[in-house]
């Protein structure tokens, strides 16, 4: 079953850490759970990371100050 980016984000805040697909979501989602993440010390690991930019990917690992991984 796919979570939504909602149910995503409510996980991120309660502390759990994700194993995200990029290549299913856009760069602003990915941000915007990154953020979450960042501020309850969340892991978040980024997987299938080609169909993003280089600086998609910079913008979404300062989103995560320090709590998103990439799988490159």
């Amino acid at each position: 079953m796919a979570r939504t980016t909602k149910e995503l984000i409510r996980i991120a805040a309660a502390g759990g850490g994700l194993t995200i697909d990029a290549s299913s979501r856009t760069m602003d989602e990915l941000v915007q759970i990154a953020a979450t993440a960042s501020n309850r010390g969340s892991r978040i690991h980024i997987l299938n990371t080609t169909s993003k930019t280089t600086d998609e990917l910079v913008t979404i690992a300062a989103a995560g100050r320090g709590c998103v991984s990439f799988e490159l």
